[in-house]
């Protein structure tokens, strides 16, 4: 990330992005970058929670407070707000980007590392979640 709060998308990605994407904090501490089907698709599920439940309506809150449309520049880079580079905790210099399915997602180098070494090294508890997922 450069001192403007620029960050390079991968090239790999930027089509997918090309025709608009929402910026929004994520779960986990880090943020997610939508295309703007996958962000279309999560705010039908978001709208269509039962609003009499306080948890639903604090998880809708969340994602779309804090959401802005975002865009490419020239040379493939996305520029993230200040309140969202503080949210994920992000400063000049290295981020993580990591491709997530239907989205991306930016971190932390702090933050990152702890989560990816939970995951890969606990195997057997992974497994686990994946069944009772039915996966």
């Amino acid at each position: 990330m450069d001192d403007r709060g620029r960050v390079a998308v991968p090239a790999r990605f930027r089509a997918r992005l090309a025709e608009g994407a929402t910026l929004a904090r994520w779960l986990d501490g880090c943020l997610g970058v939508f295309p703007r089907d996958a962000w279309e698709a999560l705010a039908t599920k978001l709208r269509d929670l039962p609003m009499a439940s306080g948890s639903a309506r604090e998880f809708a809150r969340f994602m779309a407070s804090g959401a802005i449309e975002a865009e490419l520049d020239r040379q493939g880079r996305l520029l993230i707000p200040g309140y969202l580079r503080t949210y994920a905790g992000l400063e000049i210099g290295e981020v993580i980007v990591v491709g997530a399915l239907s989205r991306l997602e930016i971190w932390a180098p702090a933050r990152w590392e702890p989560y990816r070494s939970k995951i890969e090294n606990a195997p057997e508890e992974l497994a686990e979640h994946l069944q009772d997922l039915g996966i």
